[in-house]
């Protein structure tokens, strides 16, 4: 993550020049929680990914810009230029030589994908030598993105996340998880978890 550490706070400020529609769509308190997980995945202060909401972005495409930013070794003000032009990410993940296999999160075999069932389709059709050869949509890489941010923030394995997945907002599901989570039963169950899901 240290590109996206060395764009700093004076880089956030210079692109958050309007608010996000998504903002104003699911309420800032639902955005501020779904901001703290990304900057707990991207290992950056809470104040610099609050910022990054007011981007001309839907909030689910955030953790998108920094993940691709941080892969490819580019700033998120170059990724964030590109999408805003109207690029889109499949384009962006050729641009920076980013394929398939680096947006891939695991789940059993037989696990339904639900929401990602084309993606893994594909994925189950090829050995993993090949996955360089599947054209990933836009929606699909902004919904593996998420699906790796979900899972590992939340401590919940992926194929648990995409079950619980209805084909909305993964803001809204990461919130909806997350107060799962928090409830009594939850706590009680995660207290003998072994913390599956764990970024390495």
């Amino acid at each position: 993550m240290r590109c996206i550490q060395r764009a700093g706070t004076a880089l956030l400020m210079a692109v958050a020049s309007a608010t996000g529609a998504a903002a104003q769509a699911t309420g800032q308190s639902v955005l501020e929680v779904y901001f703290r997980a990304v900057a707990e995945y991207f290992e950056l202060p809470p104040s610099e990914v609050s910022i990054l909401g007011q981007w001309r972005l839907p909030a689910e495409e955030i953790p998108v810009v920094l993940f691709v930013a941080d892969r490819a070794g580019v700033s998120p003000e170059a990724v964030v230029a590109l999408r805003t032009s109207g690029r889109g990410w499949g384009e962006l993940a050729r641009r920076y030589r980013l394929d398939a296999a680096q947006f891939h999160v695991p789940i059993p075999e037989s696990a339904a994908a639900g929401v990602l069932e084309g993606a893994y389709r594909s994925y189950r059709s090829l050995p993993a030598t090949r996955w360089r050869e599947i054209t990933l949509g836009d929606e699909e890489i902004v919904g593996l993105v998420n699906l790796r941010l979900l899972s590992e923030t939340l401590r919940r394995a992926p194929a648990a996340v995409l079950a619980a997945a209805g084909g909305g907002s993964w803001v809204d599901l990461y919130v909806r998880l997350m107060r799962e989570r928090s409830g009594p039963r939850a706590r009680a169950r995660d207290a003998g978890a072994s913390g599956a899901g764990a970024r390495p």
